[in-house]
């Protein structure tokens, strides 16, 4: 780095220390279960639909996915951009299947939905899927972060991203869920501030024009993942606790309302991103694996600084809803599924398993585990739940539905992890064009599956007793 950068680095302790400091003060306390795990007010109110909407909102835009939209902008110019933007129609998608599970269905959770329509192994084995993906979302953008004081696996690297955790973690433990939503709201318009002096930066050097005619539709030109996307929207929301947990703390039609928006504000901030990654393109400006810390490198001391900001906010925003989603995980939802209701020391629990994730969750990042393997072929995996949220007013009591719909899921992006799915599946001669066609070819394959059971007449309308 230079020696402008190195001031640069300085100066961010200081603000990384003020950046935990002024959180902690300034989030609210949760003294009971609602508060913490609901993120309702002291007087019982939930929250807010403006509140609930910017939390979506800032929640979605990781840090991780941040840089790669930057990364896949600069691959594919904006076709790359519009296809990682596409993701983020999750939101509204997957507040509608949700608004249809509470109103027709009576649906007060996704593991206790999960548990009366396909019996308790169904639910523990949705429940270890997204405890994995919480896991991942830990040191992946904590990694992000320290990536911006140092090179991966250096003592500045691994100490920026432990401080980091540290300050995120502490105003957590305050005040759970609701916690998380009021800072949410803080990070978000940080974000939104920052990533508009970001744009100013770029977007007068090329002109928007240029920047939103680089790139080609084209099955080899990023249109493959685009496709891609379009089918996992349909599957990936819904193992995100992240997402579906604030699915459930507000009316259904408050909860659709935000959720809608979010989804609307997220892809154009997305997309807006992407033009970082555009940028570097038409500059030549090598991506190296993370585009937006090199465009920043060459925007000079106050373009890094700006830049960093965005990823902070972004990581701050989805490290405290991974925390508060993993405390209910365990401490609220586990409990459920083993038969029991949540104790008294729900609260202590999950302050246990927030403080317990916060140092386990980091070893991969300590490792210098690449940041992009925490979400690579996630997606394809959980294709087996589209059919399972989607379609399940057509059955009844099912767990053959479940199982025959998610593991057909889990084997095919096992197996195309392992490189072991015949190229013969592959759409186009693109990148992506294996993952297309796994997805594609896996959906029809998850919702057979899931409606085998019904074909054969072996529905059951209740749960056994």
């Amino acid at each position: 780095m230079t020696s402008a950068i190195d001031f640069q680095g300085v100066f961010f302790w200081g603000f990384l220390l003020i950046f935990g400091v002024v959180m902690y003060l300034v989030s609210p306390k949760a003294s009971d279960e609602g508060g913490f795990f609901r993120g309702t007010h002291a007087d019982g109110r939930p929250a807010s639909s403006w509140a609930l909407m910017m939390s979506i909102f800032i929640s979605w835009i990781f840090a991780k996915s941040v840089t790669n939209a930057a990364n896949l902008g600069a691959a594919y110019g904006i076709v790359g951009g519009l296809a990682y933007a596409t993701y983020w129609l999750s939101i509204p998608f997957a507040g509608w299947i949700i608004y249809r599970l509470r109103t027709r269905e009576g649906a007060t959770g996704l593991v206790p939905f999960l548990i009366g329509k396909y019996g308790r192994l169904a639910a523990l084995a949705f429940s270890a899927a997204i405890l994995v993906r919480l896991y991942n979302e830990v040191w992946s953008n904590t990694a992000v972060v320290g990536g911006y004081y140092g090179d991966s696996g250096s003592f500045a690297f691994i100490a920026a991203a432990l401080l980091f955790t540290g300050a995120v973690l502490l105003y957590s433990l305050k005040g759970g869920l609701r916690s998380s939503i009021f800072t949410d709201v803080i990070q978000a318009v940080v974000f939104a501030l920052f990533l508009a002096l970001v744009l100013v930066w770029i977007v007068p050097t090329h002109g928007p024009v240029a920047l939103l005619s680089e790139g080609r539709f084209a099955l080899d030109a990023g249109a493959d993942l685009l496709l891609v996307a379009l089918l996992q929207v349909l599957s990936y929301p819904f193992h995100d606790p992240v997402l579906t947990d604030r699915a459930f703390i507000t009316r259904e039609k408050t909860m659709l309302r935000a959720f809608v928006v979010a989804g609307v504000l997220g892809f154009f901030a997305i997309l807006a991103f992407s033009l970082v990654g555009v940028h570097a393109r038409l500059e030549g400006i090598a991506a190296a694996g993370n585009a937006p810390a090199q465009v920043a490198r060459a925007m000079g001391v106050a373009g890094f600084f700006a830049m960093s900001v965005v990823m902070i906010s972004s990581a701050a925003s989805t490290l405290d809803s991974t925390f508060t989603s993993l405390s209910k995980s365990i401490a609220h939802e586990l409990p459920l599924l083993a038969g029991r209701t949540p104790g008294q020391r729900a609260i202590r629990n999950g302050v246990l398993t927030m403080a317990a994730f916060a140092l386990l969750g980091n070893l991969p990042m300590i490792a210098g585990a690449d940041i992009l393997k925490a979400t690579t072929l996630s997606g394809t995996m959980v294709i087996g739940l589209a059919p399972v949220f989607i379609l399940s007013r057509w059955v009844g009591y099912s767990p053959a539905a479940f199982h025959l719909s998610f593991w057909t899921g889990m084997t095919l992006g096992v197996l195309l992890a392992a490189g072991a799915i015949p190229a013969s599946w592959a759409i186009g001669s693109g990148k992506y064009g294996l993952l297309l066609g796994t997805n594609l070819y896996g959906l029809a394959l998850c919702t057979a599956g899931f409606l085998l059971p019904l074909a054969l007449g072996h529905r059951r309308d209740t749960a056994p007793a």
